[in-house]
This record gives structure tokens, sequence and C-alpha cells, in this order.
């Protein structure tokens, strides 16, 4: 099975189900776990926008020239917090318009350990499972992208705001009581809320009062030391793939993390 593999799809189930696009086609990942399979990079990469081949991915998965004319590549994507869609000078509007300029989540997840993270309404639970957590609780909602770095930010100050991927990989955290935790640091953060409804409005944030949500992962063996693969210096992995959890395949033989190599062309093998 040849193809352009993209991030993995994912379903909420106990455990969380997983199927890797593969041009056209999609594999069933759960089926193989416990057996031994091969991917195979043939040193193509074609752009994730315009199909235009690439000798190196920019983005995680476009050629340069779309990199840098996309919305979805600048800057206040990974920093929403300069989201600049307000002053005019967005790359696309009307991207901005569909992406930015509506509601998201900032919410409490359980990774690596406690962080805080902010995603899209329509991207609950995916952003969970994509960073791994096995645990989330929604903690506020707001009006933009933009407002959602505001309130991240504000809640960096007490806890992290980045998932240590090594630890992710080497077992699952003890459960934490996210409620508590949501508990002690809206109080903390109050001051920078209302600064942020003065500039935004009222309505630009509103607290809410959540359920957690628990996730599991298929996994069988974590690595006890993590050895990370990478197409651009080998284009063979192999082994058997002993679970999966966020983007990540694990193997007996080490990790490889789909995400990063989206739109690197790959034959996909059961051994």
């Amino acid at each position: 099975m040849l193809g352009c593999i993209r991030k993995l799809k994912s379903e909420l189930t106990a455990p969380v189900q997983y199927h890797l696009p593969l041009g056209e086609q999609t594999v069933n990942l759960n089926q193989y776990i416990g057996k031994s399979i091969k991917l195979t990079h043939t040193g193509n990469i074609y752009c994730l926008n315009c199909n235009k081949k690439t000798k190196k991915s920019f983005s995680q998965g476009y050629c340069f020239g779309c990199m840098r004319k996309l919305a979805a590549c600048d800057m206040c994507i990974m920093k929403p917090e300069t989201c600049h869609h307000h002053l005019g000078t967005c790359r696309e509007p009307q991207w901005g318009e569909d992406n930015c300029m509506i509601a998201h989540y900032v919410y409490l997840a359980n990774t690596s350990g406690l962080k805080v993270g902010i995603t899209r309404h329509s991207q609950v639970p995916t952003r969970w499972i994509d960073q791994g957590a096995t645990q989330a609780l929604p903690i506020f909602k707001v009006k933009t992208r933009l407002i959602s770095g505001l309130v991240e930010i504000a809640l960096a100050e007490f806890i992290a705001d980045k998932t240590n991927w090594r630890a992710l990989l080497k077992g699952n955290n003890e459960p934490l009581d996210l409620q508590a935790k949501a508990a002690e640091l809206k109080p903390l953060i109050e001051e920078k809320l209302a600064d942020i409804k003065l500039q935004f409005g009222e309505d630009a944030v509103e607290s809410l009062d959540e359920t957690v949500v628990d996730l599991s992962f298929p996994v069988t063996q974590y690595p006890e030391k993590i050895k990370s693969f990478n197409f651009d210096k080998d284009p063979l992995v192999s082994g058997v793939l002993e679970g999966i959890k966020g983007q990540y395949l694990i193997f007996d033989t080490g990790v490889i993390n789909i995400r990063k190599f989206t739109s690197y062309e790959c034959e996909f093998e059961a051994l």
C-alpha cells in the first residue's frame, strides 16, 4: 500500500481507534498492534496544499512557497496571542474567519503532567487525543483564537503549556483531579480575565463547569529507552507495533511521530 501519509485520524473509543491515511486509502492500525509492520519512505514529498514535489517539508507537510503564503502556516498559529486578523493583515482573511474568529476552548490536560492548552470547538476531542492526554477538561469557552491565546498565557504563569514528549512515551501519569486544579487556577487569573473582557466584551470569556474526559490509548508496552525514527535520515521504519499514543507509533525498535512526516510518500507493509 503506497501513498503520502497524513496525521493519524482517531476516534474516541476505549481505547482510542487509530487510522493511518495513506494517499486515498486508510489503514486501521489497531489491528496491527502486536504484529510486525514496515513503513518505507520512497524519498518523495508532495506538498499538502499544492501537491507539488518538494525536497523538504515545511510546517509539517508544505512546500516552501505554500508555507510562506498560507495562513495555516503563519506564526500566529503557534502563538495565537499574536493573531493579526483584526489589523487586516491576515494572509487569508476568509480562512481566518473560518478557523480563528470562532469559538475556542481553553482546557487543562494530563499529558506528561498538568498542562494548559487551547483548541477550536470543532477539534474536541481530537486535539486531546493528538497530544496523548489521558484526561482533559475544558475550563473556558472564548470567542476567538486570539482571546484563547491571551487566557492561555495567563494560565501558563502557573502551569506548563507544553508536553514533554519523552515523558509522554514512558507511560501514563497518575490521574489528576482536574476540576480541583481548575478551581485553584481560575481565581489566580481573575484580573487578567477582567482586562480581556474590558477589551473584547463581557461575553469574550465564559467560565465552564464540565466533567473530565478520560482517554485510554492502545499501548501494550511503553519503551524503556526512547529511540526516535526519522525518515530524513533513514527511509525504513520497522518492528513490532507495541502501541499508539498521541501521534506516535511505538515499536519495539523505536518511535515515530507520524504528524512530523505529513506528505512523505511511504509504502506500508504488514510482515
